[in-house]
């Protein structure tokens, strides 16, 4: 897992990069016309803090093993595609009903962390 982890941590810091740079120079006249830089830089912002974490998770599983850091890993990367991911496709789309997933993202962001505290807690 932690192999796995570390591949997924790096593939969604590229395309986390990539998503700023887009937003900011490819984007960047959608974005202001229809007030959504805020939304985008949330995005990329929660992305690359993440997918970040997923670093952290792989250590984790490297270092204590067992089911919780894998589990704090899946949920990193769960939350990135809901909370993230719904807000890109908000920016893109303009339907304002996805933003009804991105609490379920920042749920899942929540529980990862709450696991990486437990299990460094009980280690």
């Amino acid at each position: 897992m932690d192999k796995l982890f570390t591949i997924l941590g790096s593939a969604f810091m590229f395309l986390g990069v990539g998503a700023g740079a887009f937003g900011a120079h490819g984007l960047s006249n959608y974005l202001t016309k229809y007030d959504l830089m805020g939304t985008w830089e949330t995005a990329v912002r929660y992305h690359i803090y993440h997918a970040l974490a997923l670093f952290i998770a792989a250590w984790a599983v490297d270092k204590w093993g067992g089911p919780l850091p894998t589990w704090a890993g899946y949920l990193f990367t769960t939350g990135i595609i809901l909370f993230s991911g719904s807000l890109y496709l908000l920016v893109a789309t303009r339907a304002n009903w996805l933003g009804a997933i991105t609490p379920l993202g920042g749920f899942a962001f929540l529980a990862g962390w709450a696991l990486i505290l437990l299990i460094a807690w009980k280690n």
